[in-house]
C-alpha cells in the first residue's frame, strides 16, 4: 500500500537492531501501526499489540493480525459456490441513491478522486460486505480481511499521487483501469498468538497496556494523516460523514499532536513517561519536526542510566512540501532510537506513614503530558517527587523538620558513606531486634543531640518505624520488632532522584510562593487523610494535627493554585469504614474537578483512595 511512512523496506533493519541488542520479550506493541507492515512481519515471533487512531488502519491491522493467512471463506463458498472476490468482481452494480463515494468523490460532485464506474463498484462492494457479515456468510476475521482488501484495491485506482489531500485535474492512467477487489497480501504463519488491535489515541492507550517491546513510528512531518487519508477512513467506516471543502474532507476528525510543531515534543514526553515497556524502539528521521538530537536527549531522561543508542539506515525520501526539519544539502536518513525504559521505582529508605510508593504506577497515569517543574508539596519520605521525571526541576517541601533533615541527609550523602555511618552507629550502640535497653540508649543520645542520622537509625528499630515526639520535642517512640537488614541497605543504594535538578525546602505548604514557579508546574499534595484519623498526625505527637480546619485550609489553597492558572493533584480518601468525606465530595462537584479512584484497600476498614486534579490530560485540541 502506498502510505506515508510505510516501513516495509525497513523491516530487515528493524529486526537487525532487535538482534544486535539482544532484545527479548513476548509482547510486541506496534503503537502507530499504519498499514501494519511491522506487526505483520513479527506476528510469528510475538504477541502483537497494534494500534492506530485511524479506523481504516486498525481494520488493516485486524486483517493481518487475526488471520494466519488468506481466509478460506468456507461458509461463503458453500452458499454461493464461489469465493467472495469472484462474487463481487462479477456482480453488476447499479447506481443507488445511498452510494456515498459515487455522489461525493467523483465528477458527480465536481471531484476527481475516482471515476464514476469505479466509485459505483467501491460503494456496492462495501455495502455487500456488510450484508455478508450480517447474514453470517463471513466471520469477523473474514469481514476485516475483505474491507482491508477493498481499501488496498481502492488505492490502485485512485486519481491521486498516493494520498487524498488533493486529486489530479486530469485522469491519470491508473485511475482509468476497471476496479476489481483483490485479496490483501499478508504474511503466512503457522503460529498465531492472541494479538490485540486498538483504534485509539496512542497516548491514551499506553496508560492501559504494558509489555516487553514497544515500536514507535510517529508521523515525522506536519502532514495530518486524517487529511491525507480521509477518503479511506470514509470507505472503512461508511458512516455518511459531514464533509467540507474542495477535497471533501471529513468535518469531524481527530488531529495528531505529533504532526504539530508546537505539540510534538510534549507528545513524546508524555509517551516516554507513560510507556510500561522495557525495550523502546523509535523509528525516526533526521528531517523530522523535532530535531533528532532533541529527541535523543529527551529519551535519555527516561532511559536506564541515560543510555540511548542510535542506528542509521539510508532510506528513500517521500516527496512532500511539509518536511519540517529539512536541509537542502542533508540526505534523509532513517534511524532507530533504542533504549531500555527505566521502569524502576526507587523506594525511599525512610519508612514513613502514608508513603505512596505502592500507588505510584497508578498516580503516574494521571500526570499531565508536560511537566516543567514538579512540586511535592507535602513530601514526606519523598517517594513521589523522587520518582518523577520533570523536564527541569523537582521541588521537595516538608513542614516536619525532623523528616526534612533525614531526606536532606539521604539526598546529600553518598550511599557508601551513609551505609558506613549507619552500620557504625548500630555497632556503637549494640543495637539488635527488640533490644529495648540498647534502643533507649540511642534514643537518649538523639534527644540530647538531634542528628538526623541517629533519628534515621532510631526509626528503623522503633515501633512500626514510627517517628513520634512529645510536646517537649523529645522522640518517645518505643522499641519495635524491626531491625537493619539487606533490604534497607538495598533501598539506600538505589535511592536517587530521577530528575537531576532537586530543590529541598523545609516549611509549610502555605508559604509556597506560586509566582516563583513557571506555569507548567504541577503541585502535588498528599495530606494526612482527614476521615481516617491517622495516628502519625493526630496532634498528639508534638506537631500540628490534621482536623477539619486544616483540611479546608488546604482546599482553599488548592483553589488559589487553580485560580492562578497552575495545575494541582491531590491524594485523598473519599470513603473509609462506611464514612464519606462529604466536604471533599461537594468541593469536587462545585468546581468540576476530576476525581479518579486509584485504590480500594482494607477488609476490616475498607477505604477508597482517589486522585483529584484540576486539569484534563486531553483538554487541548489540535487545530490544523
Amino acid at each position: 500500500m502506498r502510505y506515508l511512512g510505510n516501513k516495509t523496506k525497513l523491516l530487515n533493519f528493524i529486526e537487525s537492531v532487535i538482534n544486535k541488542y539482544d532484545i527479548k520479550g513476548e509482547i510486541f506493541a506496534d503503537l502507530f501501526a499504519g498499514t501494519c507492515s511491522v506487526g505483520d512481519y513479527f506476528k510469528n515471533k510475538y504477541t502483537i499489540i497494534a494500534n492506530d487512531y485511524m479506523t481504516f488502519s486498525s481494520i488493516i491491522c485486524k486483517a493481518k493480525l487475526l488471520n494466519k493467512a488468506k481466509p478460506k471463506f468456507n461458509k461463503f463458498i458453500k452458499a454461493h459456490n464461489t469465493d467472495p472476490f469472484s462474487y463481487l468482481n462479477n456482480k453488476h452494480y447499479k447506481e443507488q441513491s445511498n452510494y456515498f463515494i459515487l455522489y461525493n468523490y467523483t465528477p458527480k460532485a465536481d471531484r476527481m478522486y475516482f471515476s464514476e464506474s469505479n466509485a459505483l463498484k467501491i460503494d456496492g462492494m462495501r455495502l455487500d460486505i456488510e450484508e455478508f457479515y450480517k447474514n453470517y456468510l463471513i466471520d469477523e476475521k473474514e469481514y476485516f480481511y475483505l474491507i482491508a482488501s477493498l481499501l488496498e484495491s481502492s488505492l490502485k485506482v485512485s486519481n491521486t499521487s498516493g494520498t487524498y489531500q488533493a486529486y489530479f485535474k486530469f485522469w491519470e492512467a491508473r485511475s482509468q483501469k476497471d476496479f476489481s477487489i483483490e485479496p490483501l497480501v499478508i504474511n503466512t504463519t503457522k503460529t498465531l498468538y492472541k494479538n490485540i488491535i486498538y483504534n485509539m489515541d496512542t497516548n491514551r492507550l499506553i496508560r492501559e497496556i504494558s509489555g516487553d517491546i514497544a515500536y514507535i513510528d510517529t508521523p515525522y512531518t506536519t502532514t495530518q494523516y486524517t487529511n491525507s487519508y480521509h477518503l479511506l477512513e470514509t470507505i472503512a467506516k461508511y458512516d455518511y460523514p459531514e464533509i467540507f471543502g474542495k477535497t471533501g474532507r471529513r468535518c469531524n476528525r481527530e488531529f495528531s499532536g505529533y504532526s504539530n510543531k508546537q505539540l510534538a515534543f510534549i507528545e513524546f514526553e508524555d509517551l516516554f513517561r507513560q510507556l510500561q515497556f522495557e525495550h523502546i524502539l523509535v523509528s525516526y528521521s533526521n528531517q523530522s519536526i523535532i530535531p533528532l538530537e532533541e529527541l535523543i536527549n529527551l529519551a535519555k531522561k527516561f532511559a536506564v542510566n541515560a543510555k540511548v543508542y542510535i542506528e542509521y539506515s539510508d532510506y528513500r525520501e517521500y516527496a512532500t512540501n511539509n518536511l519540517s526539519h529539512k536541509s537542502i544539502n542533508e540526505k534523509l536518513k532513517e534511524v532507530i532510537i533504542y533504549f531500555k525504559k527505566d521502569l524502576s521505582i526507587n523506594k525511599s529508605p525512610l519508612n514513613y506513614s502514608g508513603s505512596k510508593d505502592s500507588l505510584l504506577p497508578l498516580l503516574y497515569k494521571h500526570l499531565p503530558k508536560h511537566i516543567d517543574t514538579f512540586v511535592d508539596a507535602m513530601g514526606g519520605a519523598f517517594n513521589v517527587g523522587a520518582n518523577i521525571v520533570a523536564m527541569n526541576n523537582v521541588v521537595y517541601n516538608e513542614y516536619n523538620k525532623y523528616v526534612y533533615e533525614i531526606i536532606d541527609m539521604l539526598h546529600k550523602t553518598s550511599c557508601k558513606e551513609l551505609i558506613k555511618n549507619i552500620e557504625q552507629t548500630i555497632k556503637s550502640f549494640k543495637l539488635s531486634k527488640k533490644d529495648k535497653n540498647a534502643y533507649l540508649l540511642l534514643r537518649e543520645a538523639y534527644n540530647k543531640n538531634k542528628h538526623p542520622l541517629l533519628l534515621f537509625v532510631l526509626q528503623i528499630y522503633s515501633f512500626q518505624n514510627m517517628i513520634r515526639f512529645n510536646n517537649s520535642q523529645q522522640m518517645n517512640t518505643p522499641v519495635g520488632n524491626n531491625e537493619y537488614c539487606e533490604s534497607i541497605k538495598d533501598r539506600i543504594e538505589k535511592f536517587k532522584t530521577k530528575t537531576p535538578n532537586i530543590k529541598l525546602i523545609c516549611g509549610k505548604y502555605q508559604n509556597i510562593n506560586l509566582k516563583e514557579f513557571p506555569k507548567d508546574t504541577i503541585f502535588y499534595f498528599d495530606p494526612p487523610y482527614f476521615i481516617t484519623n491517622a495516628e502519625y498526625n493526630d496532634g498528639k505527637r508534638g506537631l500540628d494535627g490534621w482536623d477539619v480546619y486544616k483540611e479546608t485550609e488546604l482546599l482553599n489553597f488548592l483553589l488559589n493554585i487553580h485560580e492562578n492558572g497552575y495545575k494541582f493533584m491531590l491524594s485523598n480518601v473519599i470513603s473509609h469504614n462506611g464514612k464519606i468525606h462529604h466536604i471533599l465530595k461537594e468541593w469536587v462537584a462545585e468546581y468540576n474537578f476530576n476525581l479518579s479512584i486509584v485504590g480500594r484497600t482494607g477488609i476490616k476498614y475498607p477505604r477508597e483512595e482517589v486522585i483529584i486534579k484540576n486539569f484534563s490530560i486531553y483538554e487541548n485540541n489540535v487545530n490544523v
